[in-house]
């Protein structure tokens, strides 16, 4: 196809200095203020179904008040049975204290309260620990209290239904931190769910691990108090500055205490954007501004489902785990790309803006040297810029990772970055301001040069007649938002329609219809599967399915097509999805 129509243009003049005022004009975004506000959500156990997320949540109103916004707070349902799109909710639940003992060791939930595993019931036990690693060892576990590593929503139930007394879960690289481990159950769950549930760091369940291996007999002893109530408050906070259409910025408040990088940076984040887009927005902004707390998932396929008018939105920039430092672990600001099936230049800017804020030192010959580690990424899953990428809306996400401290206790704030605050908060807002006020002939110049550089990087790979055209495609719909002329809509017959959707997971699958739960949950196994089914199906409502998962193969590289059609097969079974 040779280079998409409407980029054979001579080579574009990058918008160098004349797009990087807008990063000075970000130079008012305050890290300190990111700081203090991580210190003030971390203070909750922001568990979903819980009473102190709301907490959080009611915190976060108030103060976007006092910042002089009008938010408004949405309660929805956590019961355990009410459904959002492809999720039922957990049971609401709240801890009240736990602890367990095991090789003279006590660990109680003072110390941190990811000692009870979330959504446990509660219960006292005591008895001899089987390690379980193997299928064969589900055979000697009646009586006896589970220790398990990994798969630990699926082992849980397994040990209810053989008898098991207690459970204990670990999970490798915490170290000695506790790790966090959710059971998310639903009211139904806890017609089998009985035994309490905890967690303990990993250089513990080593330890008993190797005395048991051993051969000697190790007891545990737990006692857990939970309480269970009928329903609590699902808190959707959202606020808006300006007209629509609106460029909204999310963040998930859900998570353990401390759970300082995940994610109270991303919601902290968020409320010093809405603070200084409130006070600088003026009438001539070609875009308004939105912000949305939610709880990760749930609160978002919620807020979809009965609040959204998804055609205000152009775009939708994803807050999470933004404070990770880079001097641990490898830690990368990684920038994750909207979906081929949604390309948009809101990618490229942010990219853009994220490097300009990361130059640092000099090189020899006095170039700018990158402070952080900083790189771009193919759209990949795990947070709320997912739901809206679904339902049509361009959604992209910076996240720092990886972050050895990861759902655990000791996500805690002094282990966060101010300079990665910096970097990711002067990108965003710099990002925010530019799409509302550059004008026209820059951002149309600028469109054209990232569509060359997408399709320039992925064309040293693969061949990209699938992509020039949905790149072309995405530049189409910049243009309606941005009053550009980029772009052009290919009319393609679609492969299918995706007419339920969300989040697809093997519990969905499961409710309706158990044997394709099985089948799917088989097939998904590990990796990027999940992701590739995801955006196949974005793809699939764009182009017949040969072209479907060309496109895919050509954003990806190598896939599995054999297993991704049986997936989409399934999904077709269970309703999922229509063929065309």
């Amino acid at each position: 196809m040779g280079v998409a129509v409407g980029l054979n243009t001579p080579p574009p003049i990058f918008p160098g200095e004349t797009m990087r005022r807008f990063l000075k004009e970000a130079g008012v975004f305050d890290p300190e203020g990111v700081l203090h506000g991580i210190a003030r959500i971390s203070r909750f156990h922001r568990i979903q179904g819980s009473e102190e997320l709301v907490k959080a949540v009611r915190i976060l109103e108030n103060e976007l008040k006092r910042y002089g916004l009008d938010p408004k707070l949405y309660e929805e349902t956590y019961d355990g049975r009410t459904s959002y799109l492809t999720l039922k909710t957990p049971i609401a639940w709240d801890l009240v204290r736990g602890e367990v003992e095991v090789l003279g060791e006590r660990l109680t939930t003072s110390l941190s309260p990811l000692v009870v595993m979330a959504h446990s019931p509660g219960g006292e036990t005591e008895g001899e620990i089987a390690h379980v690693a193997r299928e064969d060892d589900w055979e000697n576990v009646e009586g006896k209290v589970v220790l398990v590593g990994r798969d630990w929503r699926d082992a849980y139930r397994r040990a209810n239904e053989r008898g098991a007394v207690g459970f204990i879960a670990y999970r490798e690289g915490t170290g000695n931190a506790v790790p966090y481990i959710g059971l998310f159950l639903t009211r139904e769950d806890l017609e089998w769910a009985r035994i309490p549930a905890v967690a303990v760091p990993e250089n513990l369940a080593k330890r008993i691990i190797g005395r048991l291996n051993s051969g000697e007999k190790v007891k545990a002893r737990m006692e857990v108090e939970t309480l269970i109530k009928e329903h609590q408050v699902l808190p959707i906070l959202y606020a808006e500055v300006g007209k629509a259409p609106f460029i909204l910025f999310t963040a998930h408040i859900c998570h353990p205490k401390p759970g300082a990088n995940d994610n109270a940076s991303g919601s902290a984040m968020l409320m010093e954007l809405a603070r200084i887009l409130n006070r600088i927005y003026d009438n001539s902004f070609r875009f308004g501004f939105a912000f949305l707390w939610i709880p990760e998932y749930y609160g978002t396929q919620a807020f979809i489902e009965r609040y959204a008018e998804l055609e205000k939105y152009y775009t939708v920039i994803n807050l999470d785990m933004v404070a990770g430092s880079p001097d641990r672990a490898g830690s990368t600001v990684m920038l994750v790309r909207t979906p081929l099936s949604r390309f948009s230049i809101v990618s490229g800017l942010l990219e853009y803006f994220l490097e300009l804020a990361n130059e640092g030192g000099e090189s020899f010959s006095g170039s700018p040297l990158p402070r952080l580690r900083l790189r771009s990424f193919p759209y990949e899953m795990g947070s709320d810029h997912d739901v809206f990428n679904f339902f049509g809306v361009p959604a992209t996400m910076p996240i720092t990772w990886p972050d050895r401290f990861y759902h655990s206790s000791e996500d805690t704030i002094e282990k966060l970055s101010r300079e990665s605050i910096e970097v990711i908060g002067k990108a965003v807002l710099a990002t925010a301001i530019a799409l509302a006020k550059a004008e026209k002939e820059e951002l149309q110049r600028f469109a054209r040069g990232y569509a060359m550089k997408y399709l320039g990087e992925l064309s040293m790979k693969r061949k990209t007649e699938e992509a020039e055209r949905l790149v072309m495609r995405g530049l189409a719909r910049d243009s309606r938002f941005l009053g550009i002329e980029l772009g052009h809509r290919f009319k393609e017959k679609p492969w299918l329609v995706w007419k339920i959707r969300g989040i697809l997971s093997e519990r969905f699958l499961r409710e309706r219809n158990e044997k394709l739960g099985e089948e799917f949950a088989k097939l998904m196994g590990r990796g990027m599967t999940r992701v590739h089914l995801h955006e196949l199906l974005m793809l699939g409502e764009i182009l017949p399915k040969g072209r479907a998962l060309r496109s895919l193969r050509e954003e990806y590289g190598e896939v599995d097509d054999e297993r991704l059609e049986s997936l989409v097969a399934l999904l077709g079974e269970a309703g999922v999805v229509e063929f065309l």
